[in-house]
């Protein structure tokens, strides 16, 4: 299901009353595709578990910081576990605004996808079945990459490289957290 939020209605307004006829406006669109609270339901056939906390602290700053390509500023992460499986909502920038993912990860392994909120104008593609498909199965090698290539979409760059990263970090926080890890 997709929805879009008011900012798109007053960014619309703002266009016509300047007069700023055929200019590229920031709409601020903010596109739901499911909501945290139904990506856990789903992930875990109803009752999500209660979210644990994962401190960011020394090596894992750093192997995250080498992951995402650039210094994480956060000090915890949540993350809801249930025997081998765990599920993480993670956010990175596509081009300038955060994709908001759900993913879930069995045993090493990526189980799932989801995009949950895109809030870019290009590249919402990657949200779709076609594109998150290709993460199932995939694990990290020694060099924390995956295991596999991720073809990429057309005008999609940024969001796929996102997406790619992101899909790279659950397998890391999974394993750290399986490892005796918080």
């Amino acid at each position: 299901m997709r929805r879009r939020l008011p900012g798109a209605l007053a960014a619309v307004a703002l266009a016509v009353v300047s007069g700023a006829a055929g200019a590229t406006v920031d709409e601020g669109i903010e596109d739901v595709y499911m909501t945290p609270e139904a990506f856990l339901a789903a992930a875990f056939g109803g009752a999500a578990p209660k979210a644990k906390k994962f401190w960011v602290t020394g090596d894992h700053r750093a192997a995250i910081a080498g992951i995402l390509g650039r210094r994480f500023g956060g000090l915890r992460l949540n993350y809801w576990r249930a025997e081998r499986r765990t599920a993480w909502i993670l956010e990175e920038i596509g081009k300038v605004k955060p994709i908001t993912t759900g993913l879930v990860v069995r045993d090493g392994a990526i189980e799932s996808v989801r995009v949950l909120v895109y809030r870019e104008s290009r590249g919402w593609e990657v949200r779709h079945d076609f594109f998150t498909d290709q993460f199932v199965g995939a694990r990290l090698d020694g060099r924390l990459r995956l295991d596999r290539g991720i073809d990429g979409i057309s005008g999609a760059t940024l969001s796929v490289r996102a997406l790619t990263n992101l899909g790279r970090l659950a397998l890391y926080l999974h394993n750290a957290v399986m490892d005796g890890g918080p």
